[in-house]
């Protein structure tokens, strides 16, 4: 049964996984599960500011800015777990999984070498692909995982045009067998209410992310999930904006066309 409920702890993260498809944590529980203080997980906040364009909104909008890069996870010993970055590649979907921004390769500014070359951003990656692991690993049937193919997107929504949609193509899975979404700040905005669902029941959640590095854990074969949009909180100013962290795992390989 999915719950609306954000943890303080990350001692139960791999079975609520196995058993619910999805975990909120709140910025203490983020903090346990990645062993990173405020001060570090703030330290990465500033680069949001400085993200590029999303080149390819199929939509007509200007409301969403991001940046991109993969990596390769280790966590089969999650003590000497490392982070290994990868040649820039294309963002794909299938168009099963993205009916409005699948089907073609989707090329990103990368995220900035200081913000990869953090002891933060690495921490952060690799604690919850050791997490992910453990409960990919824990699930009956399924085999350890020895490799994460790891895609981080840096997210900024904004209001200029009165509108952002945080998930422009609806309720919808990735294609991956893990999802991270972090709440990174959110500045002078309504709306934003995140609603998973599950992929083959009748049953949902719906809760809005406002805590700074809170975050959402996803089963992304067992879950659907989406953002309504945002607005400006003050219809007289449209400064709003909602920036998040997106990181998703997959033990198959990067997704590409066929």
């Amino acid at each position: 049964m999915l719950k609306a409920h954000f943890d303080s702890t990350a001692s139960s993260i791999a079975p609520r996984l196995r058993d619910d498809g999805c975990v909120l944590l709140d910025a203490a529980g983020l903090r346990s599960l990645t062993s990173l203080d405020v001060k570090a997980l703030e330290s990465l906040r500033s680069s949001w500011s400085s993200l590029p364009p999303d080149p390819h909104l199929r939509d007509g909008g200007s409301y969403r800015r991001r940046r991109h890069a993969c990596f390769l996870v280790h966590p089969t010993h999650p003590a000497q777990a490392t982070l290994e970055r990868v040649p820039p590649r294309a963002h794909y979907q299938p168009v099963d999984y993205n009916a409005l921004h699948g089907g073609f390769e989707r090329w990103f500014e990368p995220i900035d070498a200081s913000v990869i070359a953090s002891p933060a951003w690495s921490q952060l990656v690799v604690s919850l692909g050791v997490s992910f692991a453990g409960a990919f690993a824990g699930a009956s049937g399924l085999r350890a995982v020895n490799r994460w193919h790891v895609e981080a997107h840096q997210f900024r929504i904004d209001c200029a045009g009165g509108v952002g949609r945080p998930t422009p193509e609806g309720a919808h899975r990735d294609g991956v067998d893990f999802v991270a979404v972090v709440l990174v700040e959110r500045h002078a905005v309504k709306g934003g209410e995140t609603r998973v669902f599950e992929a083959d029941g009748p049953n949902g959640i719906r809760f809005t992310l406002r805590e700074p590095f809170s975050a959402l854990l996803l089963d992304d074969a067992r879950v659907v999930h989406e953002t309504s949009p945002i607005q400006p909180e003050n219809p007289q100013q449209q400064d709003g904006f909602r920036d998040t962290l997106v990181l998703t795992y997959r033990a198959a390989g990067f997704q590409a066309p066929t």
